[in-house]
C-alpha cells in the first residue's frame, strides 16, 4: 500500500472487514458445516457510528441457532480501570523500551511535531513503549473520523449473545493481544515513520473501509489484505504474528468442540482469507463453507 504500514495495517487489524469474490448488499456471513454440525463465521469491525447500531437479521439468527459465541477477546467483560491496570502491569513486566530510547532522535522529533499540532505534550508518552503510542494515534484518528467502539460490531455480537444466554468463548486473553503489538514493535522507527507519513488520508481510508463493510462491497475490500502487508520486514513479521500464527492456533483450539456443537465465530475478517486464513484451514479439515 505504497508503504502505508503500520497505520493502515493497524486500522485494518482493528477493523478486519470480511471479503470474498462477490458483491453483496450486507456484511458477509459464512456457514461452516461438517458431519451435520453447522457453525458460522462472521467478519467484524471494531468501531462504528450510530448508523451501525443493530446487527443484521441473518447474524442474529445465526447467533440464536448456535450453542456458543466465539470472539477474539470479550472486551466487554473488562472495565476501563481493569484494562488500564493490566496494560500498565504488562508494560512494567516487559522488556519494552520507553519511547525516547525506542526511537531515533529524528523520528522522535517527527512524532513530537504530530502531537504538538494536536496540543498534546509528547512527554506524556515518554515512559511508554512505541506500540502504545501508535495505538493512541489510531484511536485519535478514529475519533476524528467520527467512529468509536460504542457501535463496534464485536460489542454488539457479545451483547446479543448475552441477551440470549449464549456461552461466550474467548480465543485469547488480554495480555496475549498486548504481547502481539509489543512483538511487532521491534521495528519502532519504521512503525512510527510509516504511520506519520500516512495520516493525511486516514479519514478517507477509515470511512471507505467502514462503508465497504456496511454495503458488502467485496471488490473494494478484496484489496485490503494485500495492501496491508507489503514486502517489508515489518510487514512480514506483522502478518505472521497478527494473522497467520493466530489463525492456526485458533483452528487447533476450535476443532474439537466444532465437531460436537454449533459455534458462531466472530473475528476480524483479515483472519478469514488467504491460504492461512480460517476459511482455507477449516476447509482443509473437511468443513463445507458457504456464504449465506
Amino acid at each position: 500500500m505504497k508503504q502505508i504500514l503500520p497505520f493502515k495495517l493497524l486500522i485494518s487489524f482493528c477493523l478486519l472487514v470480511l471479503f470474498s469474490t462477490m458483491s453483496y448488499a450486507s456484511p458477509a456471513l459464512w456457514s461452516v458445516e461438517k458431519n451435520g454440525v453447522t457453525s458460522y463465521l462472521f467478519g467484524t469491525v471494531h468501531v462504528g457510528d450510530p448508523s451501525m447500531k443493530g446487527l443484521p437479521d441473518k447474524v442474529k439468527t445465526a447467533i440464536e441457532q448456535s450453542d456458543h459465541t466465539v470472539v477474539e477477546l470479550n472486551i466487554s467483560a473488562l472495565s476501563p480501570f481493569e484494562i488500564q491496570n493490566r496494560t500498565a502491569a504488562f508494560i512494567a513486566n516487559s522488556s519494552s523500551r520507553p519511547l525516547p530510547q525506542a526511537l531515533s532522535k529524528e523520528v522522535y522529533q517527527q512524532l513530537k511535531a504530530y502531537f504538538s499540532k494536536r496540543n498534546i505534550n509528547i512527554a506524556l508518552f515518554d515512559s511508554m513503549p512505541a506500540w502504545t503510542v501508535i495505538l493512541t494515534m489510531v484511536q485519535l484518528e478514529y475519533q476524528k473520523s467520527g467512529f468509536s467502539d460504542t457501535y463496534g460490531i464485536d460489542k454488539q455480537v457479545i451483547a446479543y449473545a448475552n441477551q440470549h444466554n449464549k456461552k461466550i468463548k474467548e480465543l485469547e486473553v488480554f495480555e496475549q493481544q498486548l504481547e502481539m503489538f509489543s512483538h511487532v514493535a521491534i521495528f519502532s522507527d519504521e512503525m512510527v515513520t510509516q504511520t506519520l507519513s500516512q495520516m493525511q488520508d486516514s479519514d478517507s481510508f477509515i470511512k471507505e473501509m467502514i462503508n465497504a463493510w456496511k454495503t458488502g462491497n467485496d471488490s473494494k475490500l478484496a484489496n485490503y489484505y494485500e495492501l496491508s502487508f507489503d514486502g517489508s520486514k515489518y510487514a512480514r513479521l506483522a502478518e505472521q504474528v497478527l494473522v497467520i500464527d493466530r489463525n492456526h492456533t485458533w483452528v487447533r483450539t476450535l476443532l474439537p468442540d466444532m465437531k460436537k456443537s454449533s459455534h458462531f465465530i466472530a473475528v476480524g475478517a483479515l483472519h478469514l482469507p488467504k491460504k492461512d486464513g480460517l476459511i482455507a484451514l477449516l476447509r482443509a479439515q473437511g468443513f463445507t463453507i458457504k456464504r449465506i
